[in-house]
C-alpha cells in the first residue's frame, strides 16, 4: 500500500483541495486516478465514448458523460467535449491520464479559460518539453548531453535521406508531438527511412494529429533508463530514483522495472540532478518523467521529457511509498511538495509487466474480441512480497479496435531484484485470460530467461534473444514433470467425482478405478501411478512421487497449490479428452489415459492443418488502410501488398516469396477478422 501523504511545516493552508474531478482518459488509468481521487475524499467523473458505454471506469466513477463515437478523434480528443462535460458535472479539475489529451498544450490553456484547473505541468512547460524537437533544444540549452541528430522538422523523404546519411545508420525517426511507441521507425539504410518516414508520419498525424518527424542517431546496444521528477507552483522539485524500461519491442515497453540493475549510486544521482535542473529550466511543475538513453559504461543521453504521468508510474510508487496521482492532484490545488530530496528513499524492487490484447506468437499482432475469462492473481502484501495489478476490464468486457491493447499492469514488489521476478513469474501463472489472444506466455517466459534475471538489458532484447519470434516452449526436465503431475491429479479428482454423480446404477460391489495412469503430455509419454499418503494423494511419475495439495474444483481457471511441497500456479483450459497446462512461460496439452485407452488413442489418425501459402491472411482483427497491389501483378519476395491497421499501428503485410496476384478479396476500407483472406497467389 502506498504510504499517506505527511503534510511538512509550514505547508500552505490558504488552497482548498477540490470537491470533484473529471479524468479525461479511459482504460486502466482512468480507474487508477478514481480509486486515489476516492481514498483522497474527491468525487469523480468519468467520460466515455460509444465504444466505452459499459467500461470498468464509467462504473467506477461517481458521475459518467457521453462524450460521442469510438474513434478517439470525435470524443477523447475533442478538447471542448471534455469541457462541456467538466461544466454539465461541476469539475474543477481534469485529471489527463496519459495519451489522448495529456501533452497537448492547448488543453490546459482551454481548461484555464474555462476557469478549470490542470492537474499536470503548465502550458509553458509542455510546450518546451512535450514536444520532443523543443525538448532536444531547451536540453541543449541546459548542458544536458543529447543524442547527434538534426533536431529540426523534416520535410519529406529525401531530405530525411540526406540527413539520415550524414548522421550515419542506424537512426531513429521520431514524431516530434509522439509518445508510447507510435510514429517510430528505426532505418538502417536509405530506403527504410524513405519508408519509415512515411510510416512514421502517418501514425503521428491518425495518433496526435501532428505529423512532425525528426531524426536522430541510433545508439547501438543502448538501455532506456528514466528519471521521475515531481515539481510544485512554488519552485521545488525533486527527482524520485529511476525505472529501467530496456524490454521492448516496436519501441513499445514490455517490461519495466526500478531501481535500474545498471545504475550505482553516483550515476543515479548525476542523472537525477541533471532531471531537476532541466525541469527546472522550464518551471516544471507537477509529475513528469525525463528519459535517457544509457550505454553499457553508465553513459548517458538525454533522450525526451514527458510531461505526464508515465504507464509505468507504479514501480516508482512501489519502491517509494509515494502516491505519483494524490502528489499531482495536491500540486494542482496549490499545495507544495511535502518531501525533500532527502526525504525520498528507495525500498526494494519492483517489477512490472504489461499485460496487452496481442498475439506473441503471431509477431505481438493485436487481438481484440471478448474477455471470456478474466481473472488476475490475488492483490496484496504476503510475506514480504506485494502484487498489484492496475487495469481497466473486468470479465466479459470487449477489447476493442480502436484503444491501446493494454489489458493491464501487473506489479511485484519485493526486497530483492530476483525475489521480485520470482514473484512476478508466479503471479503470471495465476493470471487466467480467455476469449482472446495476450501476452502472458511471453511475460512468462521472460521472467525465466537467464539474461533477464541477470540484468544484462539492452533495448534490443527481444530481436536479439527471439530473432525467429516467440513460439511457447514445451515443458522441459522437472517442469514437465510437475505439470505431468498436476495433469494426472486433475483426472483422478474428475474421476472421483463421477464417483458421486446421483442415479448411477449399484453395482454388487465398490467399483475399483484403476490406479495406473499414462500420461500424454504434449508428444511425450509418462507413466503415472495414483498413490494414497496421509492427508490426501501422491502421483508417481516415472517413479518420482510428487504429493499433491490442492483446492482446486472444475471450471477454475487457475490451479493454485503444491506439488512435492513447492507452491505453484497452473493455467488449465480445457480440451477435448483433457487440459492444456500452462506455467512458467511453457504450455502443453495433458491428456491422461488408462493404458488400454492410451493404446486405442494411439491409432486414431492425426489431423492436418489446410495449406494456406498461397494465400495471404489478415494477421489481426484491423482496417484495411491500402492496397498496394492489382490483380494479376507480379511481386517479389519482401515486396509490400497491403497496411492493415490495428489499435493505432499501421502494418505492412509483405509477399513472403515471388508470385503473381490471381484474386484480391479486400478493398481499402474494409474491417476484416483474424485469417480473413486478402488475397491469393499463383
Amino acid at each position: 500500500m502506498l504510504s499517506n501523504r505527511i503534510m511538512s511545516e509550514g505547508q500552505d493552508e490558504d488552497h482548498a483541495m477540490f470537491d470533484k474531478i473529471l479524468i479525461a482518459n479511459r482504460g486502466e488509468i482512468a480507474c487508477r486516478v478514481i480509486k486515489t481521487a476516492r481514498r483522497m475524499g474527491i468525487k469523480t467523473v468519468a467520460v466515455y465514448s460509444d465504444a466505452d458505454r459499459d467500461a470498468l471506469h464509467v462504473d467506477m466513477a461517481d458521475e459518467a458523460v457521453h462524450i460521442g463515437p469510438a474513434a478517439a478523434a470525435e470524443s477523447y480528443l475533442v478538447i471542448e467535449k471534455i469541457i462541456e462535460a467538466c461544466k454539465a458535472t461541476g469539475a474543477q479539475a481534469v485529471h489527463p491520464g496519459y495519451g489522448f489529451l495529456s501533452e497537448r498544450e492547448a488543453f490546459p490553456r482551454a481548461l484555464a479559460e474555462a476557469g478549470i484547473v490542470f492537474i499536470g505541468p503548465n502550458p509553458g512547460a509542455i510546450a518546451a518539453m512535450g514536444d520532443k524537437i523543443e525538448s532536444k533544444k531547451a536540453a541543449a540549452a541546459a548542458k544536458v548531453s543529447t543524442v547527434p541528430g538534426c533536431l529540426g522538422v523534416i520535410e519529406g523523404p529525401e531530405q530525411a535521406v540526406k540527413i539520415a546519411d550524414e548522421i550515419g545508420y542506424p537512426v531513429m525517426i521520431k514524431a516530434s508531438a509522439g509518445g508510447g511507441g507510435k510514429g517510430m521507425r528505426i532505418a538502417h539504410s536509405a530506403g527504410e527511412v524513405a519508408e519509415g518516414f512515411a510510416r512514421a508520419k502517418s501514425e503521428a498525424a491518425s495518433s496526435f494529429g501532428d505529423d512532425r518527424v525528426f531524426i536522430e542517431k541510433f545508439i547501438t546496444d543502448p538501455r532506456h533508463i528514466e528519471i521521475q521528477v515531481l515539481g510544485d507552483k512554488h519552485g521545488n522539485v525533486i527527482y524520485l530514483g529511476e525505472r529501467e524500461c530496456s524490454i521492448q519491442r516496436r519501441n513499445q515497453k514490455v517490461i519495466e522495472e526500478a531501481p535500474s540493475p545498471l545504475l550505482d549510486e553516483a550515476t543515479r544521482r548525476l542523472m537525477g540532478e541533471q532531471a531537476v535542473a532541466l525541469a527546472k529550466a522550464v518551471a516544471y511543475d507537477s509529475a513528469g518523467t525525463v528519459e535517457f538513453v544509457a550505454g553499457q559504461d553508465k553513459s548517458f543521453y538525454f533522450l525526451e521529457m514527458n510531461t505526464r504521468l508515465q504507464v509505468e508510474h507504479p514501480v516508482t510508487e512501489m519502491i517509494t511509498g509515494i502516491d505519483l496521482v494524490e502528489e499531482m492532484i495536491r500540486v494542482a490545488a496549490g499545495e507544495r511538495l511535502s518531501l525533500t530530496q532527502a526525504d525520498v528513499k528507495l525500498n526494494g524492487w519492483a517489477v512490472e509487466s504489461r499485460i496487452y490484447a496481442e498475439d506473441p506468437v503471431r509477431n505481438f499482432l493485436p487481438s481484440t474480441g471478448r474477455l471470456v475469462t478474466y481473472r488476475p492473481p490475488r492483490e496484496g502484501e504476503q510475506g514480504g512480497v506485494t502484487v498489484r495489478n492496475d487495469t481497466g476490464v473486468n470479465e466479459g468486457g470487449e477489447i476493442s479496435i480502436y484503444y491501446d491493447p493494454m489489458i493491464a499492469k501487473l506489479v511485484t514488489h519485493a526486497p530483492t531484484r530476483l525475489q521480485a521476478i520470482e514473484a512476478q513469474a508466479t503471479a503470471l501463472d495465476a493470471f487466467a485470460i480467455e476469449g482472446i489472444r495476450h501476452n502472458i506466455p511471453f511475460l512468462s517466459a521472460l521472467m525465466q530467461h537467464p539474461r533477464w534475471q541477470s540484468g544484462q538489458l539492452s533495448t534490443g532484447f527481444i530481436a536479439e534473444e527471439f530473432p525467429q519470434g516467440f513460439k511457447v516452449p514445451p515443458p522441459e526436465g522437472e517442469v514437465a514433470l510437475r505439470m505431468a503431475a498436476v495433469g494426472a491429479a486433475i483426472d483422478h479428482l474428475l474421476n472421483e467425482r463421477k464417483r458421486h454423480i446421483s442415479g448411477q446404477m449399484r453395482q454388487a460391489a465398490s467399483v475399483q478405478f484403476d490406479r495406473e495412469r499414462v500420461v500424454l503430455l504434449g508428444k511425450e509419454r509418462h507413466e503415472a501411478v495414483i498413490e494414497d499418503i496421509e492427508g490426501g494423494f501422491a502421483v508417481v511419475i516415472d517413479g518420482q512421487a510428487w504429493p499433491i495439495v490442492s483446492g482446486w474444483v472444475p471450471g477454475q481457471p487457475v490451479w493454485n497449490g503444491t506439488v512435492g511441497g513447492e507452491p505453484v500456479a497452473f493455467q488449465v483450459r480445457p480440451i477435448l479428452n483433457g487440459v492444456v497446462l500452462s506455467h512458467a512461460g511453457t504450455s502443453a496439452e495433458v491428456r491422461v489415459y488408462t493404458k488400454r485407452e492410451a493404446e486405442l488413442a494411439a491409432l486414431m489418425p492425426e489431423r492436418l492443418e489446410a495449406d494456406t501459402g498461397k494465400l495471404l491472411l489478415c494477421p489481426m482483427p484491423g482496417l484495411v488502410k491500402a492496397i498496394s497491389v492489382s490483380q494479376g501483378q507480379e511481386v517479389k519476395a519482401g515486396e509490400p501488398l497491403c497496411i492493415v491497421e490495428a489499435m493505432k499501428m499501421e502494418n505492412v503485410l509483405r509477399a513472403e516469396r515471388d508470385g503473381t496476384i490471381s484474386m484480391i478479396h479486400a478493398k481499402e476500407g474494409d474491417s476484416l477478422a483474424v485469417d480473413a483472406t486478402i488475397m491469393e497467389f499463383t
